[in-house]
């Protein structure tokens, strides 16, 4: 986490007349920061860079990824009684959404590995401003954080193809793709699917597709000899009730809007303990 964005979170927070803060005598205490529910860490170095800009003494042995059990201690803190008063807000909402992605997303890639080795993927809708963090919460969980932003690969979606069809969309993405970019087409048909694979597809996306509809587009797919590099993920509606039934259709990758926009925050907590 870079300086300005720390000034700029607190700016936020604190604003210009902190008195609450200002109440209680500055002396140095201690602290702790714990989980009360069982979940899956992230944020720990957003945590971390939150502590050093208020020069609080910090110490962990965790690691983000790691499962902790309810009661857990996630940092051991010492320093100024008014430094840790203004740094525990920002850190526990970090760390109870970030927490919340991980182990949303945890439970997401457990269920699926119980059919196959599919990859579970988050999506871009993200909370603007931290999309950043919330996708390195999704790594945390165990999940992939697919297209940061809109250079890493070019994503052909509806609106793309019924201003240029499908074929269209993929050669002008050629044109103007750098080398390292790959081409995603999103469908929400299996002729269109078979018609973006001819095209030249790197990634063929089946959107908003029922479980049985993925199943026969994939076997569609094989059966038109597909090379073996194009990469099939699905997506749409996706979420963990439904989510068995995706993971048995033989998809390479499964993304999921709901392991950002549907997770719950944990429930963590700042402690001063003298």
């Amino acid at each position: 986490m870079f300086t300005h964005e720390i000034e700029s979170f607190l700016e936020e927070d604190l604003g210009y007349n902190d008195v609450s803060c200002k109440l209680v005598p500055e002396r140095n205490v201690e602290a702790t920061i714990f989980a009360k529910e069982d979940c899956t860490l992230a944020g720990l170095d957003i945590a971390a860079a939150i502590f050093e800009y208020f020069g609080i003494n910090y110490s962990t042995e965790h690691e983000d990824g790691e499962m902790l059990s309810q009661g857990g201690i996630i940092f051991s803190l010492s320093g100024s009684s008014l430094s840790i008063l203004r740094a525990e807000r920002l850190t526990l909402n970090f760390l109870g959404h970030l927490c919340g992605i991980a182990t949303n997303t945890r439970k997401c890639v457990d269920i699926a590995r119980k059919h196959s080795d599919v990859r579970i993927a988050c999506t871009r809708k993200t909370t603007p401003g931290i999309r950043r963090y919330e996708k390195m919460a999704v790594i945390a969980g165990g999940g992939d954080p697919h297209r940061f932003n809109l250079t890493d690969t070019i994503m052909i979606k509806d609106n793309h193809v019924k201003l240029m069809g499908v074929e269209g969309a993929i050669m002008s993405a050629k044109q103007k793709a750098g080398f390292t970019q790959k081409i995603e087409v999103e469908v929400e048909s299996t002729a269109d699917a078979i018609h973006a694979a001819r095209s030249g597809a790197d990634i063929i996306m089946l959107d908003n597709m029922e479980p049985s509809e993925v199943t026969d587009t994939i076997d569609r797919l094989r059966e038109e000899n597909i090379p073996e590099h194009v990469i099939i993920e699905v997506s749409g509606g996706i979420n963990m009730e439904n989510l068995n039934d995706y993971a048995k259709t033989g998809a390479d990758v499964i993304s999921m809007g709901s392991l950002i926009h549907r997770s719950r925050w944990i429930d963590i907590s700042l402690e001063i303990t003298e």
